[in-house]
């Protein structure tokens, strides 16, 4: 059989004769449609980057974290924020009690963030920020601790999730009616367009939709058609599709079955470039290139036999990899009971360089490519996936699906169905529904220090006593401000944390002015 080349000449997959008969892509990676991946040598130029997703408790006790993991040889930081900071509360907000630090890093000030980011050269270190609702806040708070040391915007990269569509369809933790929150994230486009050139301005995440329980089918589609309502709320006031595309990035969920999981991350991919060139008419290149993280599969980690899950992080990586991915993150064993410990941590870390150094994968350009199943599985998803995304169309686009709640009863249904075959024991999850053992988890947990919120409460406190109050109250109006008049809220949230406003403060400023979304689909 004829041999395809990538371009240093090495042979890089085997592909039948009759390829424009069965399916099989028949482009070289680094073309389009990029089934084969985005990069002509894809690792054997550069490898994909390796994050652990990390933060708990304080600032001073996350600083510590990222240190060791940079120290261990990550190449790249991912910030988990808990969930006052996720929904715009203070730490020592009624609403906070009891989950201050408990599922990521409080922050709710500048002080935070240069704890947070202590030592840490941010001209060097890409920074992913797992955050949505506040993202806007938690940008400003990144670039203003920059300001601090001495690193101009321009030299900062990174990815801030910023993908508040599919919180109404998966997590919940937004906090503004949808079509406002849609404007908040158009405003962080527009800014960082002009003011930070390396930054991805979102992440638009599948991770999540599968996590709530939707089949690899939806979280292509869903996903693809939450891109689509960005890229055209970003043409509606005025932006370009070809300097916008270059600036998104994807996360997905790399999730058991090993052989969907590879032609899922490839279906996506080919039906990205074909949505940005006929759909938005999109022409440069890199544009059209779908640039994605992915995340080992949270929901299928067990409490039960944790040992295990090492074994399945490891086979999850390994689709993300053979799959194309950019950047990865891999589960610790024990996440099913708590955060990761460093021993965890440091085992998932283990993971991926041992695949990227030992297993030879990264050293064969696309090496799944011509594989039969894997090109037949491909064109089904990609197939299934457009037609769910049509659908969405016809009913009048994804604001419109969400909003009546139709694309969320269709990730219930598919969790739903594949509980009961859990049940049955049709799915077989080992440990749990087969090969029990009575032998108690023995692995030493993450404890979360339980003085660590009343020490950040008084830490918030002490910010809002010793500010500038007239500085304060000022930048706190024209916030408010902005948000009437449609003015780009970037600048007055960014001058708002550089007066010490909270991220609880800016977020009420915002909150008066576009109300609080109540799903009435629940």
């Amino acid at each position: 059989m004829p041999r395809m080349k990538t371009t240093s000449g090495a042979p890089d997959a085997f592909v039948r004769p009759d390829a424009s008969r069965t399916g099989i892509a028949t482009e070289s990676p680094g073309e389009f449609p990029y089934t084969r991946g985005i990069q002509p040598t894809m690792y054997r130029g550069r490898p994909w980057t390796m994050r652990q997703y990390a933060g708990f408790g304080t600032a001073a006790e996350s600083n510590a974290r990222y240190r060791f993991l940079l120290a261990q040889g990550v190449s790249g930081l991912s910030v988990a924020f808990d969930l006052p900071t996720q929904m715009g509360y203070d730490s020592d907000h009624a609403m906070s009690a009891g989950e201050v630090g408990r599922v990521g890093v409080a922050i709710d000030s500048i002080e935070d963030m240069a704890q947070l980011l202590d030592g840490i050269p941010l001209d060097r270190v890409s920074t992913s920020m797992t955050i949505n609702s506040t993202a806007i806040i938690l940008l400003a708070l990144y670039v203003a601790v920059a300001r601090r040391q001495g690193v101009a915007a321009s030299a900062l990269s990174g990815t801030i999730q910023n993908d508040i569509l599919k919180e109404y369809i998966a997590r919940g933790t937004y906090i503004y009616p949808p079509r406002h929150s849609l404007r908040i994230v158009t405003d962080i486009f527009a800014w960082c367009d002009h003011e930070l050139p390396n930054w991805n301005t979102i992440s638009i995440s599948g991770y999540h939709i599968r996590e709530a329980g939707s089949t690899a089918v939806q979280e292509v589609a869903f996903t693809l058609a939450n891109a689509i309502a960005y890229v055209e709320a970003a043409k509606a006031v005025g932006l370009d599709p070809d300097r916008l595309g270059q600036r998104l990035s994807f996360f997905f969920n790399a999730h058991n079955d090993f052989l969907e999981e590879i032609a899922k991350f490839r279906a996506a991919r080919r039906l990205w470039a074909h949505i940005c060139r006929d759909r938005f008419g999109m022409t440069n290149p890199r544009a059209m290139q779908l640039r994605f993280h992915a995340q080992t599969a949270g929901s299928t980690l067990t409490a039960q036999q944790p040992d295990n899950n090492i074994v399945r992080v490891t086979l999850q990586a390994l689709a993300a990899v053979l799959g194309g991915v950019q950047s990865l993150h891999c589960n610790g064993r024990d996440e099913a009971m708590a955060l990761p410990t460093e021993e965890a941590a440091t085992i998932a870390l283990r993971t991926q360089q041992i695949i990227a150094s030992e297993s030879g994968v990264a050293n064969t350009v696309d090496p799944v490519g011509g594989a039969w199943a894997i090109e037949q599985r491909t064109a089904d998803i990609e197939a299934a996936a457009r037609e769910l995304i049509e659908s969405i169309d016809a009913t009048g686009g994804t604001l419109a699906a969400i909003e009546s709640g139709r694309i969320q009863r269709q990730v219930q249904d598919a969790a739903y169905q594949t509980q009961q075959a859990i049940d049955r024991g049709d799915q077989i999850i080992v440990g749990v529904n087969q090969y029990q053992t009575d032998d108690p988890a023995t692995i030493d947990l993450l404890r979360i220090d339980p003085e660590g919120e009343r020490r950040q409460a008084a830490a918030v406190a002490a910010v809002r006593s010793s500010r500038d109050a007239t500085a304060w109250r000022a930048s706190i109006d024209a916030v408010e401000s902005a948000a009437r008049d449609g003015s780009n809220l970037m600048p007055r949230v960014l001058a708002a944390v550089e007066a010490r406003s909270t991220l609880g403060e800016i977020a009420d400023a915002l909150r008066r002015v576009f109300g609080e979304y109540r799903d009435n689909n629940l």
